[in-house]
C-alpha cells in the first residue's frame, strides 16, 4: 500500500510537467522532446558568474562549496572556498541534481513529501537531497540548470544559494 501511495504522489509531482509536454510547452521540461539547438543550458561563463555572486554572498557568512548543473544534471562548474567544509561537496552537487532531476523544483520542497509516503525517495537517482540549499536556474522561462550550495548551516546554505539565484535572475535582465 505505501508503494502505491509513493506512485500516486510521484506521479502527480511529475504529472504537471508531463501535461506541459503533452500541451507542447518545453519549458517546463529541460527542453525533452526538441532538437539540441533549442535546447536551453546553462553555459560556463554563466554558471561561473552565479558561483562569483555566491561567494561574494559566503564571504559574510561561512566558507561554502558551489555546484551548477545543466538541466540533466551534469555538473558544468563547482568552486570550492577555501576552508570549506569537505564533506559538503557532494552534497552540494546532489542538491543541484535535485532541483533539476524534479523539473525545477527547490530541495527543500521535496522534504514533507519524503518524510511521509515518499519516504526513501532520497535513496534514489544516485542520492537526492530533501533539504534546503538547491535551487533551479531559469533564464527566459526555461529551466537552464541548478545551483546547489553546501557547507553551513541549512539555512546558511539557503541564504547564499536565494543570493546567487537573486543575482542571476536581474543580470539575465540586463546583458545575460
Amino acid at each position: 500500500m505505501a508503494i502505491i501511495k509513493s506512485f500516486v504522489t510521484l506521479t502527480l509531482l511529475l504529472g504537471s510537467s508531463l501535461g506541459a509536454l503533452a500541451a507542447g510547452n518545453k519549458t517546463a521540461t529541460n527542453g525533452i522532446g526538441s532538437l539540441p539547438a533549442q535546447r536551453h543550458v546553462i553555459s560556463v561563463d554563466q554558471a561561473e558568474s552565479i558561483i562569483a555572486a555566491a561567494v561574494k554572498e559566503a564571504t559574510t557568512v561561512i566558507p561554502e562549496n558551489i555546484a551548477i548543473v545543466d538541466p540533466s544534471g551534469l555538473l558544468v562548474a563547482f568552486h570550492r572556498m577555501d576552508n570549506a567544509y569537505p564533506g559538503s561537496i557532494d552534497i552540494s552537487i546532489k542538491k543541484a541534481r535535485t532541483s533539476v532531476l524534479f523539473n525545477g523544483m527547490a530541495t527543500a520542497d521535496l522534504n514533507a513529501a519524503a518524510q511521509g509516503v515518499l519516504y526513501g525517495v532520497e535513496e534514489t537517482n544516485g542520492g537526492l537531497v530533501v533539504f534546503g540549499g538547491g535551487l533551479p536556474l531559469y533564464k527566459d522561462d526555461y529551466l537552464i540548470g541548478g545551483i546547489g550550495v553546501s557547507g553551513g548551516s541549512v539555512d546558511q546554505d539557503v541564504q547564499v544559494v536565494k543570493a546567487a539565484v537573486s543575482w542571476f535572475s536581474n543580470a539575465t535582465l540586463s546583458h545575460y
